[in-house]
């Protein structure tokens, strides 16, 4: 019998920057506008105002175009078309030219301003979407958007391809969100999928950061000359942040990361209300160094000098965002923690006073550029080029000398530092974290010491955790258990949520301590695994916490419900209940809203096949299919569906083509070998050869190829993978029947017959089974 439908559940959620981060709860009447501050605070609004903050969109208007000068575009080719943008009426235009047709969009917004200008045009149903040509400020050129947003991973076959430029992903109402703008409000309409976005101010305005100010206004104008000055402003006063609050009110902005509320204000806790992504994502190297598009938070989340110290965000930045270290002080931001090397800089950088190399940030805050983008490393690790020549990650000495080659800037570093301890362990641990990315277990002992450990910083174990998703050996469950003890709120979050399909009674123990965690983050997580439990496991209590945790989890992912992975994982919640309708609404939603998102079409193929809908389970996965051909999954599940449906050849085609995405894929092979064993017994041993090589933890592959092997007349093979399967899983019974009939086949009679003897002697294995393996040796002696 071919193997069940795979279903392929992934906890997916946008990896965006922005959110709102002031609570859309207050009344837009709570608010003030900026302009109320100038009263009190014209410094700060001085300041304020022309900064990257003040300035992060703009009208584009004849006042923005006579200030920024503009040169025309020029044509570009993309997506079989030509764009350019030319000046029209004090207005700025985007045509498009598309044979005889051309189309005409009119730039209303501009977004950015460091490094680049965005622009947006408003497209139907509400939509500001994103033009295929932005502007780089720093070399005064426009370029080709969607194609710089492209990846480029080193040594990989398949490389990242360009999205349209229409693509939801580049709709300002979805993803740029309130980082550009205060207190926005989406008003999207699911049925119609449509928008009404609204907002009080373009930029971050004070009242981001400060919160609603109505009150505060109103009581210092109500005070008069010789009032004491109340005790509560009505106002979030941040000189008052710890270094936790200051960095959880800049994060929403700088961080690759998921809401699971809506509500944050400045001074509350990050991880109640945010997730954050970490080096599982391929937009960093396994090292952790950047390579897609990414924020500050996680790289800070791996630097010592923040976890061992006060240091936070307005210790370098100015709340308006500007750096305060420059010119001959740029190395005071290292003070006092490290004084003697600030003073003895030319010794410490082996680079003379007044370079670039003897400033400290140049080389432990190295800046890359991704998307004409440039950004800083701030996770504040020195230069390890050694990690370059294995990931091919930047390091900030060849980033400086692009003329030398990685080996030159390796042997340097060495001299200068001939103790490479450090640098062998970051090299230690990626290397584990590759392997992980890439489904290699083979060191799944060293990826669980790095959790059980506790001695990396949250952000590479949380990394390894979820990373261990794809990992099925049960190894993994008594450390994820124990990992609820690590002090991190993230590291707690993904123990629990990695706790996904385990039901034992540890983990509900775990579960259920998590559903009353401190962090909001953590008991959210809890609620997923949770919901595979059958309800008559708990008490009135624990039904109750559980009940809690599911409606704050419930909550978080209606945060944004324009985004498809929101309606993508209430599918996998209602799918871990077993309401499949429900499930199913879901993932059709999801599908409808992201038509390119293609989890959402594979798992309710899972869900349609389950229910009997055949038919409807396969046009979703030829769905997916059109959307990305050589997805591994989707041809998984393909050519499983075909095959139960008896459409062997192309069931084959499905399978072949999901090996060929992914060459140890177990699953696909293994049902290969049972396809081509009605016809060919010696294609059958290839594909349960790959199988076992790939998941040798789990017995029925290596049985499954045993019997091939038997069945071809290659005996010794046959014997040897047994004994194999039989060390690794000493009560797989079917194993040892095999063996004992192969060496009875064979005329290995007291082999057969020590086989059964020490199955006799295990203790685990059932008694039934035993009653059968001494008949067996009964007939032997016969």
């Amino acid at each position: 019998m071919l193997g069940k439908i795979s279903i392929f559940i992934t906890i997916i959620f946008l990896l965006a920057s922005c959110i709102s981060k002031t609570s859309q709860d207050s009344a837009q009447s709570d608010y003030s506008g900026s302009e109320s501050c100038i009263e009190c605070h014209q410094e700060f609004y001085e300041l304020w105002s022309p900064s990257h903050h003040g300035k992060a969109m703009q009208a584009v208007n004849k006042k923005f175009l006579k200030e920024n000068k503009l040169p025309m575009s020029g044509r570009f080719m993309l997506e079989g078309k030509n764009y350019e943008t030319t000046l029209e009426d004090s207005t700025l235009v985007l045509f498009e030219y598309d044979g005889d047709n051309i189309n005409k969009f009119v730039a209303e917004w501009a977004l950015g301003g460091k490094n680049v200008y965005y622009f947006l045009t408003p497209l139907e149903k509400g939509k500001l979407q994103t033009i295929p040509l932005a502007y780089n400020l720093n070399t005064g050129e426009w370029y080709n958007n969607p194609e710089s947003a492209i990846r480029h991973f080193p040594n990989a076959e398949v490389q990242d391809e360009a999205l349209p430029w229409r693509d939801r992903m580049y709709t300002f109402n979805t993803s740029c969100y309130s980082c550009h703008v205060s207190q926005l409000s989406t008003n999207f309409d699911l049925a119609t999928d449509s928008y009404h976005t609204t907002w009080r101010e373009s930029g971050i305005n004070c009242e981001t950061c400060h919160g609603p100010s109505a009150e505060h206004v109103a009581l210092f104008r109500s005070l008069k000359e010789g009032d004491e000055i109340p005790e509560d402003v009505k106002l979030v006063v941040t000189s008052t942040f710890t270094p936790e609050q200051h960095n959880s009110s800049c994060a929403p902005c700088h961080a690759k990361m998921q809401p699971i509320t809506a509500s944050f204000m400045p001074g509350d806790r990050y991880f109640d209300n945010y997730n954050l992504t970490t080096l599982e994502n391929p937009d960093f190297y396994p090292d952790g160094r950047d390579l897609g598009e990414n924020y500050t938070m996680t790289t800070w989340g791996m630097n010592q000098c923040a976890i061992n110290s006060e240091m936070h965000c307005i210790t370098c930045h100015t709340s308006s965002g500007r750096y305060r270290f420059k010119g001959t002080e740029a190395n005071n931001a290292c003070l006092p923690c490290h004084q003697t090397r600030v003073e003895e800089v030319e010794a410490h950088s082996h680079h003379p006073i007044g370079s670039e190399g003897a400033v400290c940030v140049n080389c432990h805050m190295p800046k890359t550029m991704f998307g004409h983008m440039v950004r800083s490393d701030h996770s504040l690790r020195p230069p390890m080029p050694m990690l370059t020549l294995e990931f091919g990650s930047p390091n900030a000495c060849n980033i400086c000398h692009e003329d030398k080659p990685i080996e030159w800037a390796v042997k340097e570093v060495q001299k200068w530092h001939p103790d490479d301890s450090y640098r062998k362990e970051n090299l230690r641990w990626a290397k584990l974290l590759k392997e992980a990315r890439d489904m290699e277990w083979g060191n799944l002992d060293k990826m669980l010491e790095i959790i059980s450990s506790q001695e990396k910083d949250e952000v590479v174990t949380t990394s390894f955790i979820r990373l261990l998703g794809n990992c099925t050996n049960d190894k993994k469950w008594p450390v994820l258990i124990n990992a609820y003890s690590n002090s991190s709120p993230l590291v707690r979050s993904a123990a629990v949520g990695g706790l996904m399909g385990n039901y034992s009674e540890e983990a509900k123990e775990v579960l259920l301590k998590a559903c009353t965690d401190d962090y909001r983050l953590v008991r959210v997580s809890a609620a997923l695994p949770l919901a595979g439990f059958p309800a008559n496991q708990f008490n009135d209590t624990e039904t109750a916490l559980i009940a809690k945790a599911t409606e704050e989890y419930k909550q978080s992912l209606v945060t944004r419900p324009d985004d498809w992975s929101s309606h993508y994982n209430m599918g996998i919640y209602h799918q871990n209940r077993g309401e499949a309708d429900k499930a199913l609404a879901s993932y059709e939603t999801s599908a409808n809203l992201y038509p390119e998102s293609i989890l959402p079409l594979i798992n309710s193929s899972v869900l349609y096949s389950y229910i009997g809908n055949y038919e409807k389970a396969e046009q979703n996965l030829v769905r997916a299919l059109e959307v990305d051909p050589g997805n591994e999954a989707a041809n998984l599940n393909f050519g499983l569906l075909l095959a139960e449906l008896g459409k062997t050849e192309e069931a084959k085609a499905a399978l072949a083509k999901a090996l060929e995405a992914n060459p140890v894929q177990a699953v696909a092979a293994y049902n290969l070998s049972v396809i081509w064993a009605q016809t060919s017994l010696y294609e059958a041993v290839k594909y349960a050869e790959i199988a076992f090589e790939a998941m040798p933890d789990d017995p029925k592959y290596g049985y499954t190829l045993a019997f091939y092997q038997n069945e071809v007349k290659k005996t010794g093979q046959a014997i040897n993978t047994l004994k194999s399967v039989i060390q690794l899983h000493p009560q797989h019974i079917n194993s040892i029947y095999l063996l004992g009939q192969v060496y009875h086949q064979t005329g290995k009679t007291g082999q057969a017959k020590e086989v059964y003897r020490k199955a006799l002697e295990d203790e685990e294995i059932p008694d039934a089974e035993k009653m059968r393996i001494q008949q067996m040796l009964v007939s032997l002696n016969q």
